[in-house]
């Protein structure tokens, strides 16, 4: 019985080296390092940032790309001079097909983003008018 009682007096000393060691085994598993992750893992990789438009016409013509237009065109006045409220209107009526307009480099060119082929339809027309660039694919 004397052996019980030593035994009994160590107890707490075992119980507290085996809650240290399974509560530093709990907090081992938690651990935030990537060490543990796989090569693959989402948390690691990160996504390649897109390149950022260096003028405003880039930025205006990536605004008309991620609309996924069919067809990207460019006008601009023959003169060079801003777009006016003419201009405007005769493009608006000229082209109907165009979903949207983006008028960009201080006025002086729009962008059309459109799913119809302006080829066959007024584009001839414009280009009595305007200068026509065509950004489809580019």
């Amino acid at each position: 019985m004397l052996f019980c009682l030593k035994s009994l007096g160590e107890l707490p000393k075992i119980l507290l080296a085996i809650v240290v060691l399974v509560v530093g085994a709990v907090l081992q598993g938690c651990s935030q390092s990537g060490t543990n992750r796989p090569a693959g893992d989402s948390a690691t990789t990160q996504p390649s940032p897109s390149p950022v438009p260096r003028t405003a016409f880039e930025r205006d013509l990536q605004f008309i790309r991620n609309g996924q237009f069919a067809h990207v065109f460019v006008f601009s006045r023959q003169d060079g001079k801003p777009i006016d409220k003419d201009d405007a209107a005769y493009l608006r009526a000229n082209a109907p097909q165009v979903v949207d307009w983006v008028t960009t480099d201080n006025g002086k060119r729009v962008i059309a983003g459109t799913n119809f082929d302006l080829e066959q339809g007024n584009l001839p027309q414009l280009r009595q008018r305007f200068v026509v660039e065509d950004y489809t694919g580019r």
